[in-house]
């Protein structure tokens, strides 16, 4: 199992991408949060609110995942890497193989 973290630019466009992600089977869910980044861009220093997205999934839709968010996302280089899930309460983990494709 594979934990995505996902930067938007807004609720807008996170519930977007998690609702087409959800609807496609591709996570099991997303969680959407407020965040405030500081980053470098383009040789300046920017500190923008942002909002971050946690989605769950198989190991072997992440590549699917990363290509179905980059057409959905509005930045030229969003924000989108995963961690793996290496343990868990068995429930859970059993759900989101369950109700990804």
């Amino acid at each position: 199992m594979r934990l995505i973290y996902i930067t938007t630019s807004n609720v807008k466009e996170a519930e977007k991408i998690a609702k087409a992600l959800v609807k496609e089977k591709l996570v099991a869910c997303v969680n959407i949060f407020p965040i405030k980044s500081i980053y470098r861009w383009k040789g300046k220093t920017e500190r923008t609110n942002e909002i971050g997205m946690f989605a769950k999934t198989k190991n072997n839709l992440v590549n699917e995942v990363i290509k179905r968010v980059k057409e959905l996302h509005s930045y030229e280089v969003p924000c989108i890497i995963t961690f793996p899930i290496e343990k868990g309460y068995d429930k859970f983990l059993k759900w989101i193989s369950e109700v990804t494709k």
